[in-house]
């Protein structure tokens, strides 16, 4: 019976040796050297006997780690020193080394993840043409035209100067035309199926108010707050409020 080994595949001896640190839980700022230096030289006995290429930098870290055991076995150069606990630590190198590694790994692997997340998104090119089918484009002269329009406002116009029967004193009146959009606003919340056009005019109003209130139906309609109908040729025109309904029918 034939027994297969299976060893992980390393990134290079820096990601072993961290492989090996975290295995047994070990202080990354108190390494002890010589058991991983055991753990390292026995993996790459490990590799080399199951004829596993192993890179030369495998075997410089080796030799590094070899190097260090030796120089913490090695006395202090002085008793002072040795006292006093001074002395560079030959591990603080490989420390450095592992730490800057680690960052760089965990920098990867998040970065990595992120392009595991994006490979499960797929996007499409976007365009107002896609959704153009969404929306129906409003027409609030629905069924009427401005020539329409203006003879219904030469019918009001004839109407109010045949009720002007004794000369007044003409007085000075200002009107503006956004009051006037706000009164014929409020007046058509009294009339939710629409009031016919000649209803709009005061039955007293004289030539200017007729203008004004003429100009601000065509603003109302241009803002698309209100729109016209005609339900058969030459008939009476109807004003109604416009809901925000999209999906309305002009």
């Amino acid at each position: 019976m034939s027994y297969k080994v299976k060893l992980s595949t390393f990134e290079g001896p820096l990601d072993l040796l961290l492989h090996l640190i975290d295995k047994d839980q070990i202080n990354i700022y108190d390494i002890p050297i010589a058991q991983i230096t055991s753990q390292y030289l026995s993996y790459l006995g490990q590799m080399q006997e199951l004829d596993m290429d192993v890179a030369s930098e495998f075997l410089v870290m080796a030799a590094t780690l070899v190097s260090i055991k030796a120089r913490m076995l090695l006395p202090r150069s002085s008793g002072r020193q040795e006292a006093a606990g001074e002395g560079p630590d030959p591990r603080e190198e490989l420390v450095q080394r592992l730490l800057e590694y680690r960052k760089f790994k965990e920098v990867a692997s998040y970065l990595k993840d992120r392009e595991r997340q994006a490979g499960k998104v797929y996007t499409r090119k976007n365009s107002i043409e896609l959704y153009q089918h969404l929306f129906k484009p409003r027409h609030p002269l629905g069924g009427v035209t401005m020539e329409d329009l203006l003879q219904c406002l030469q019918q009001v116009l004839q109407r109010a100067a045949a009720g002007l029967t004794v000369p007044e004193e003409i007085t000075r009146e200002e009107i503006q035309v956004p009051e006037k959009m706000r009164q014929l606003m409020a007046k058509l919340l009294l009339y939710p199926q629409g009031i016919l056009f000649s209803r709009l005019f005061g039955e007293k109003a004289g030539r200017s108010e007729i203008i004004v209130t003429f100009l601000a139906i065509l603003e109302l309609l241009k803002c698309g707050q209100i729109k016209a109908l005609q339900n058969e040729t030459f008939g009476e025109i109807t004003i109604l409020r416009r809901t925000q309904d999209l999906t309305e029918e002009a």
